[in-house]
């Protein structure tokens, strides 16, 4: 498997995940999802919040890539987040809209790229305005690794809340 269908692979896991979570979280009521569960982000929804804002700001880093992604033009119309921890979304289900759009954009965008694009440096500003510059690769595993980080976290949420995610494992969608 080549670095391209590495991405494609994570982007389509990335999707396929955040469908079961997302169901899951559903089988809660609006209380149980806002509910203060002492997680670093609080709740699920606060910890479901944060993906989506983590994954906005790098797809807007992601689209002042050299290679000029016009896959990611959609994102103009979406402001960038000043706050990672700020309750963008105060309920689930505008939240899914948003997750939903998010996922199928990353999908168009990762069937778009092409090998040399990912052996380029990004030069983008974190959140506090510095400037860093990356290799590009490198930051797609970031945020790939980012997305399963807290998808875990929320995982964990759920089943303490008593309801099973279900299979989590990559493994399942390798051939």
């Amino acid at each position: 498997m080549n670095r391209i269908e590495q991405i494609a692979l994570m982007a389509t896991y990335n999707q396929w995940m955040n469908r079961k979570v997302y169901d899951a979280a559903a089988q809660l009521s609006e209380a149980q999802v806002r509910l203060d569960r002492q997680a670093f982000f609080g709740s699920i929804l606060g910890t479901l919040n944060h993906l989506a804002l983590g994954d906005t700001v790098w797809l807007k880093r992601f689209a002042q890539h050299p290679t000029g992604f016009t896959a990611l033009v959609p994102l103009e119309t979406i402001a960038q987040p000043g706050d990672l921890k700020q309750l963008a979304f105060v309920d689930l289900d505008a939240l899914a809209a948003r997750r939903v759009w998010l996922d199928q954009l990353i999908l168009d965008w990762a069937s778009t790229l092409r090998e040399p694009d990912l052996d380029q440096q990004l030069h983008y500003r974190n959140m506090r305005g510095v400037a860093a510059s990356k290799p590009f690769f490198s930051l797609l595993t970031h945020f790939f690794n980012h997305q399963t980080h807290h998808r875990g976290q929320v995982t964990t949420l759920l089943t303490q809340a008593g309801v099973d995610v279900g299979d989590t494992d990559l493994l399942a969608l390798i051939d």
